[in-house]
């Protein structure tokens, strides 16, 4: 029997399946369909949307279980093809799931490290507790932390270079972002298209109906 909830992405309401029973799995390359990642980089870049823009606001809910497999899986094939580091910006959402992930397939890939470039000096000191409370633990499981500005938040001038400062000292995006669905988001994906056009950098961009063919999936096999 399955139930449907859905993603909410700004006004947009997209619906995905998720099962009545959560299993673990053994193995990480069954826990549903992902297209095949063979590409060799050392240092990946992960962001996305916001957690408020996925309809996301508590840890139980079954939207981020499977966010967050999505991401072990992704993340497993990079690591296979010899990814050392994985980058973000501490924003609330797809990237500080992305460091809690990190954290857990340690346990696996001991080697695979994490790096947190902040955009600005006091990030996160507005937000509430709990969310607070997030960035403090990712900060503490990095294997480096910085701030791109050593100053506080001044102009969205600190937000655009810091978003460049990464992409300057990555190899590759991973970015959960689909054009339909215009987020956050949108402002990455404008600015590594521009760097594209003049370096070899890779784009690895994930629509929503990737992560419901990565859901459905899992439901048959489950």
């Amino acid at each position: 029997m399955l139930t449907v909830v859905g993603f909410t992405i700004g006004i947009v309401y997209h619906e995905i399946l998720t099962p009545i029973n959560r299993v673990i799995l053994n193995s990480l390359t069954n826990l549903g369909k992902i297209k095949k990642r063979d590409f060799m980089i050392k240092r990946l870049f992960v962001s996305g949307y916001r957690s408020y823009e996925l309809g996301i606001f508590s840890e139980d809910d079954d939207k981020l279980f499977f966010v967050k497999e999505f991401l072990k899986a992704s993340l497993s094939q990079y690591i296979q093809n010899g990814l050392e580091w994985v980058i973000t910006s501490g924003q609330l959402g797809i990237e500080l799931w992305t460091a809690e992930v990190v954290e857990e397939l340690r346990e696996e890939y001991p080697n695979l490290q994490l790096g947190l470039l902040l955009p600005y000096q006091e990030y996160g000191n507005s937000w509430n507790e709990k969310n607070q409370l997030l960035l403090q633990k990712a900060i503490e499981q990095a294997d480096y932390m910085n701030y791109t500005s050593h100053e506080p938040y001044k102009h969205g001038g600190q937000l655009s270079g810091n978003a460049q400062f990464i992409l300057d000292n990555t190899d590759g995006l991973l970015l959960i972002y689909d054009n339909e669905y215009e987020g956050k988001p949108s402002y990455l994906y404008e600015q590594v298209k521009a760097h594209q056009e003049a370096h070899d950098y890779l784009l690895d961009q994930i629509y929503m109906d990737d992560l419901q063919s990565f859901v459905a999936d899992y439901q048959e096999r489950n």
